[in-house]
């Protein structure tokens, strides 16, 4: 059957598909039935129907595609299964564009690729039309047709087990079917176990099997829900007809669609006829049974983010009446901190929500070396600098670790030029001289975006204030530590395995990467001649 795309919407689903998206194997190894297939999977539109397809498939598979975060999770699951006459999947309008819009409905869909004939030539379409013509393929059809059945249930079964892994509710999974797709989706609402059974099926213009035509249809059968026009190519509108009258005469929940035009195959496809109406119609139909209730009132991720940044703001504002620089925030910590005892090493700590996080995660590190944490969250330099005095130099250490910069070029109290951010450390640095005490300059951490604060590519401006740091602290003779280095991954960015958020804020293994860093700074810092000022 012919199914043509817009090469614009063949693009932007081909983008989506290679996406990186998690695949599951179905089974550990060869799945039973096909141990001794060897042929590769392939997708690519060079058939006679010049339509993107997906073939020889011998290892079944599930991609996952998490539900939008910009809406709110449904915790339904849904897994999805083009058509192709058992020889392709019809991987566009039954596939991608398929999930595509499930994920924007809060749905978490699982693509299914299951087992098809053996395509020889290259071009499945053609095959499927030679072996209509061939003796004896309809049986090796059926054969291929059981494993898919079996692809499905097992499908169901894992998605069940890992529910809590997606994020989804093992009460509400769902299964949707389109042509042959649509015979495995009606195979799964018959002979299931409580951990295959579907909680809603769809099948989209599939053939009724006659295998299960016989078979007395489960008293738990799950709600089904129908589509497909009268002009179906291959007559199944009334293979429809015949699975919706059945579902109804069991006394079960079923609805049915039948268009006047559309043919078969018309999936996600726009044609501005009615048919294009199946996708809300079969919405309306999820929301009736309560699949698309939102798990909770928690705010989506956009809410959530524009929320947190009109609180950033106001907590900016309000801090510019107040106590801009935050003095006050460690009064009573420096208040009960005694002068250092003869001997004592002291050392200080300075920075923003880096800093502050260092000393709340790894107590152990900065109570064992007598480090004093004065880190404040969101701070840029312009604020350390001010209150450099009170949480630095009044408490008399013999030498301070600067950690800052990120906030500044996440423009967190407005613009502020690289210049000026290099001049704020070390204008700190040369109080700390001034005072006797000994400055060591951290490096910015690595970064590519600001979760607070999107699309300012920080990631190069970074390397610039950092270089400009480096070449500072050689000519000056100060102590400079390159977390950078040890944190960054080849794209600029901090090391996932190493990070809290994803972007900015280092994990406890992060920070046990930048341990011994620090502390062979402070030791070379303390280890110094005392250098006077340089003007």
């Amino acid at each position: 059957m012919k199914k043509t795309i817009p090469c614009l919407l063949l693009l932007l689903f081909a983008v989506l598909a290679n996406a990186q998206q998690k695949v599951i194997q179905l089974y550990p190894g060869a799945a039973p039935g096909s141990e001794n297939w060897t042929w590769s999977e392939t997708e690519n539109a060079d058939n006679i129907y010049k339509s993107n397809a997906i073939f020889n498939v011998s290892h079944p598979t599930l991609t996952v595609y998490p539900a939008d975060t910009t809406v709110q999770n449904t915790g339904t699951a849904v897994i999805v299964c083009p058509g192709g006459g058992f020889h392709s999947l019809s991987i566009m309008q039954e596939g991608y564009q398929v999930v595509a819009w499930l994920q924007k409905k809060g749905i978490t869909a699982f693509l299914l690729k299951y087992r098809l004939t053996h395509t020889t030539g290259g071009d499945p379409y053609q095959q499927q039309l030679d072996d209509n013509k061939r003796p004896g393929a309809d049986k090796e059809v059926a054969a291929i047709a059981d494993m898919a059945v079996a692809d499905g249930r097992t499908a169901i079964a894992y998605v069940r087990a890992h529910a809590a892994e997606y994020g989804v509710m093992p009460s509400k999974i769902g299964f949707i079917g389109f042509s042959a797709g649509g015979y495995i989706a009606t195979a799964t609402a018959y002979d299931y176990t409580p951990e295959n059974r579907p909680d809603f099926v769809a099948p989209i213009y599939g053939p009724y099997p006659a295998k299960y035509q016989a078979e007395t249809i489960p008293a738990d059968a799950p709600p089904m829900f129908i589509a497909a026009a009268s002009d179906d190519d291959f007559g199944l509108n009334m293979n429809s007809v015949a699975l919706y009258e059945a579902w109804v005469k069991a006394k079960h929940s079923a609805e049915i669609h039948i268009y006047s035009t559309g043919g078969h195959g018309f999936g996600m496809n726009v044609k501005n006829i009615p048919t294009d109406s199946w996708r809300d119609r079969f919405s309306d139909w999820m929301g009736q049974l309560g699949y698309l209730k939102p798990l909770s009132d928690q705010k989506t991720y956009t809410e959530k983010r524009a929320e947190d940044w009109a609180n950033w703001q106001k907590y900016i504002e309000d801090r510019i009446h107040n106590d801009w620089p935050f003095i006050k925030r460690y009064d009573d910590e420096n208040a009960k901190l005694p002068p250092p005892a003869q001997g004592e090493k002291r050392i200080v700590f300075m920075g923003n929500s880096i800093t502050e996080n260092w000393a709340n995660m790894d107590p152990d590190f900065f109570k064992s070396n007598d480090y004093v944490g004065r880190g404040i969250g969101g701070q840029t330099s312009s604020q350390m600098l001010v209150r450099f005095r009170e949480d630095v130099i009044n408490l008399h250490p013999a030498a301070v670790v600067i950690e800052a910069g990120t906030n500044d070029i996440a423009q967190n109290t407005g613009y502020i030029s690289l210049q000026n951010i290099y001049g704020n450390i070390i204008s700190m640095a040369e109080l700390a001289q001034t005072a006797g005490i000994k400055p060591i300059i951290g490096s910015i951490l690595p970064a590519t975006d600001f979760s607070w604060h999107r699309g300012l590519e920080p990631a190069d401006k970074i390397i610039e204030v950092n270089n400009m740091l480096k070449a500072y602290a050689a000519s000056h003779h100060f102590v400079y530590v390159d977390y950078w280095s040890a944190l960054v991954n080849d794209k600029k960015g901090l090391k996932v395995e190493l990070t809290l958020d994803g972007l900015v804020h280092p994990n406890l293994s992060g920070y046990k990467v930048m341990e011994p860093l620090a502390k062979k700074g402070i030791a070379e810092a303390l280890a110094l001649p005392v250098h006077k000022h340089h003007k």
